[in-house]
């Protein structure tokens, strides 16, 4: 039997038009957990991607809704259920526009602050409950609009910029998971 089962949720958009984007920061972080905690098998589940690994006694359902990102919500809600994960072992990782490039910051609940996948995700689970890791990505120059920052495919300096703060996503899921989101917030949100 499991100590505990966790839902370990990057967000991001499907298909190879996204796949270099800001918006995808939580699928790189969800591929690197599954890579590092040797996922051998990802299967189609609820709308997702999805690998179930062990840490310790924990199990990880780790998942990529294959939806867009505006409504992945159904997809962590059917996971949610069907794993019987209760919304506080659920923890989400998302870029952030309010977040310098690089910053990796950990949070409990809190407003969607118009990322509509975390908006997807508050209407459909109806609560805030859920964990949060957010990745950086800074806002856009100029009058650029957010939706196109985010959405801009990466190439050369700015994916590397994306890429260095990865490892940093997983280590933050693995510390809140091992330690709890109060000491992952200490750790990862001090300046």
């Amino acid at each position: 039997m499991y100590a505990m089962t966790w839902l370990v949720v990057g967000l991001g958009n499907p298909g190879p038009d996204y796949e270099r984007t800001r918006h995808n920061a939580g699928f790189f972080a969800v591929d690197l957990l599954g890579e590092n905690l040797r996922a051998s098998y990802w299967k189609d589940e609820a709308g997702a991607k999805v690998a179930v690994v062990r840490l310790g006694d924990d199990e990880l359902v780790l998942a990529k809704p294959q939806t867009f990102m505006n409504v992945s919500g159904s997809s962590v809600k059917k996971l949610a259920e069907s794993h019987g994960v209760a919304p506080e072992a659920i923890i989400i990782i998302h870029d952030d526009i309010d977040l310098a490039p690089g910053r990796v910051l950990c949070k409990r609940g809190g407003g969607h602050g118009g990322h509509n996948g975390l908006r997807s995700v508050h209407e459909k689970l109806g609560t805030d409950a859920y964990l949060r890791v957010r990745v950086g990505v800074g806002r856009p120059h100029g009058r650029m609009d957010p939706a196109d920052w985010v959405l801009q495919q990466l190439r050369g300096s700015s994916f590397e910029e994306l890429e260095s703060s990865v490892p940093t996503a997983a280590q933050a899921v693995l510390h809140i998971i091992e330690h709890g989101i109060d000491s992952a917030m200490q750790e990862y949100n001090a300046d």
